[in-house]
């Protein structure tokens, strides 16, 4: 029989546990779940995976309907995409209505969809016929979703790519280039009126990557550094993202606007790249979305909007294997596909029994290639303790 103050030490060791798992599954982030993968589990499983994380924001890359499915009486709150190859015939109201009563209609009563992302870094893109097609298609669907009773619903926006920026720094000096006023003008314009979110994609990755003789590893990974200050308003930044996001308020504000949101639709750090690819290792990946993930607990805001808590989809949910590009490109998974952790964020222990194909499963480990018990593991231990004392 165990006595009082074991019971009173092993209740307390518990209910730590317990409080780190309320603080870790309280955070209030977004994931992206890309699929260019042969290997990754059925969406069945990874709605399971999710649930037991308490992630409660996906966003998808399209409307797939097994995802949809497989995720109905969940409460996740999904973002859904019209690809860029769809743009143009997203500009007929009949095409785009169809879509909507194809892609979303079916789904909705069941599964949460918030937002439609009409293209995807539409302005970045080397085909550039895509670009006079992205205001209409946008502006096109919002018309379909209004005649069907969804607009209140449902948002539509499109995501950009931080290369949309001329100037990024200083924050306040933030500019988008030229050539793409005839687009972004209008967009804004729209945007304002229905009250949409303008999502970036910012990686400082890139930044430290092109330059890591220049750009600090501090800086851009949130760890201890001098920081930067913005000559303008003296503003002082303590990390890249920050920056960069203070930088698009800036360019919108350029164009004449005040009133619309900018929110992160992609960051994240690759866990593996190339030999040419400075900074893309496990360790690295590792402090940039547990520092991230910090930031977003203490709801932060950044220096010129510290009230507006950072709004962020973490990029992204598996490694993906047949993303083409760099090694880099397949390696930006918080999750391998069979459920194991890329690294140890303090998730791995709430995640559920997801099996190998062989039946076994993997082992959880840290950056730094240390063991983690699952927490079931632990909760077994500590039982086990309890009646042997």
């Amino acid at each position: 029989m165990a006595s009082s103050s074991s019971l009173l030490r092993a209740l307390f060791l518990l209910l730590s546990l317990s409080d780190s798992a309320t603080r870790i599954l309280g955070l209030e982030f977004g994931i992206n779940y890309g699929q260019i993968a042969d290997d990754l589990p059925s969406p069945s499983r990874v709605a399971t995976l999710l649930g037991s994380l308490n992630v409660s924001r996906v966003k998808l890359y399209d409307a797939d309907p097994n995802v949809l499915q497989a995720f109905s009486n969940s409460n996740v709150d999904f973002i859904i995409g019209i690809g860029n190859d769809n743009l143009q015939n997203m500009t007929i109201l009949a095409n785009a209505q169809d879509w909507i009563q194809q892609h979303v209609q079916p789904y909705i009563g069941q599964t949460q969809i918030s937002c439609i992302v009409v293209g995807n870094e539409v302005l970045n893109s080397s085909n550039n016929q895509w670009m006079p097609y992205l205001v209409p298609a946008m502006k096109t669907v919002y018309s379909a979703l209004s005649n069907l009773g969804l607009n209140k619903q449902v948002a539509v926006t499109t995501a950009h790519s931080l290369n949309i920026l001329a100037t990024s720094y200083p924050p306040s000096a933030g500019s988008f280039w030229p050539n793409l006023a005839q687009y972004l003008q209008p967009l804004l314009n729209f945007q304002a009126q229905i009250n949409t979110p303008f999502l970036i994609n910012a990686y400082p990755y890139f930044a430290y990557k092109g330059s890591p003789s220049e750009v600090s590893l501090n800086y851009v990974l949130f760890q201890p550094n001098e920081g930067l200050t913005d000559p303008v308003t003296n503003l002082h930044y303590d990390n890249m993202l920050y920056a960069q996001i203070d930088a698009v308020y800036s360019a919108i504000k350029a164009m004449g606007h005040t009133d619309i949101t900018v929110r992160i639709s992609e960051t994240g750090w690759p866990s593996k790249g190339d030999d040419d690819e400075a900074g893309a290792t496990l360790e690295n990946a590792h402090i940039y979305n547990e520092n991230l993930l910090q930031r977003i607990e203490q709801k932060q805001g950044t220096p010129a909007k510290p009230s507006v808590p950072i709004d962020i989809y973490v990029f992204a949910l598996f490694n993906e294997n047949l993303k083409p590009g760099p090694t880099s490109e397949r390696n930006y998974g918080l999750y391998y596909p069979d459920g194991t952790p890329v690294y140890s964020l303090g998730l791995q222990g709430y995640l559920p029994e997801l099996y190998s194909a062989t039946g076994t499963r993997p082992g959880l480990y840290s950056a730094t290639g240390t063991r983690v018990l699952p927490f079931s593991v632990v909760l077994v231990s500590i039982m086990t303790f309890l009646m042997n004392i």
